[in-house]
């Protein structure tokens, strides 16, 4: 449960309580020595209340305060979201709109990369091949891990290629694939500026269609799958969250 939907859980338990007790805003806020505005925040899950802010709620509303915060917690691990998808999928798009809404970091895990090789992802691949790509990828997921509990990170494209890197990312994450068509993926990198990995390769869209072929099966072990296909990235954007809230697990 994020941080937002426990307020609002414990701000609606607030509300029954006060109600239960036929208490209006003013006489529990009075009881509880805090002003009207604050106890009509923290019913909407607006107010951050500290412990002993909650201790003198639960006396002036007559309820133990174990029973007041006695709300169901996820596992740490629903707290990350990790986008997945072939590149052009609009993991960077949907991944900053999402983190914006929920208050959190944003990260690339590609950029992390580069900034763990010293050189950008083309000359990583051009000089070193998808075997180090990889062992700077796990290290960069790493990095990305144990900088907190609550993220929202881009992962790279091929990191189901990895089977190691990728469960990882499954088991520490809530992971998302966003599917789009193959012609979506391949108008999305070129408006990008993006010609890798269709350099210099005339049958470019069947190599994308092959790869999204091969890549589907892996890309579906994602805990959960959002059609991006003819939708705006506000609707894509409104379904990922609508995962985050309600989803049982990583």
């Amino acid at each position: 449960m994020g941080h937002h939907t426990f307020l609002r859980e414990l701000g609606a338990r607030l509300r029954q309580g006060r109600l239960a007790r036929g208490l209006a805003v003013g006489e529990a806020a009075a009881a509880a020595g805090l002003s009207r505005r604050y106890l009509t925040d923290a019913e909407a899950g607006r107010a951050n209340p500290s412990v002993l802010v909650l201790l003198r709620l639960s006396q002036a509303l007559g309820t133990p305060l174990a029973e007041l915060v006695d709300l169901p917690l996820a596992p740490l691990a629903r707290e990350r979201i990790a986008l997945v998808g072939l590149r052009g999928a609009g993991k960077s798009t949907v991944g900053r709109a999402v983190a914006q809404a929920l208050e959190v970091p944003f990260v690339e895990l590609d950029r992390r990369v580069e900034e763990l090789a010293g050189v950008d992802l083309g000359e990583l691949f051009d000089l070193q091949g998808p075997e180090a790509f990889h062992r700077y990828e796990r290290e960069a997921l790493e990095q990305v891990l144990s900088e907190g509990e609550r993220l929202v990170l881009a992962a790279g494209g091929s990191i189901v290629a990895d089977e190691a890197n990728f469960d990882r990312l499954r088991a520490s994450c809530r992971t998302v694939w966003l599917r789009a068509r193959p012609a979506d993926h391949f108008e999305r990198v070129v408006a990008q500026g993006d010609a890798r990995p269709m350099r210099d390769r005339p049958r470019a869209m069947e190599e994308l269609e092959a790869i999204l072929e091969e890549r589907e099966p892996l890309y579906a072990r994602c805990r959960h799958v959002v059609d991006t296909a003819g939708k705006e990235a506000g609707a894509v954007v409104a379904e990922v969250l609508h995962f985050c809230e309600h989803a049982s697990g990583s």
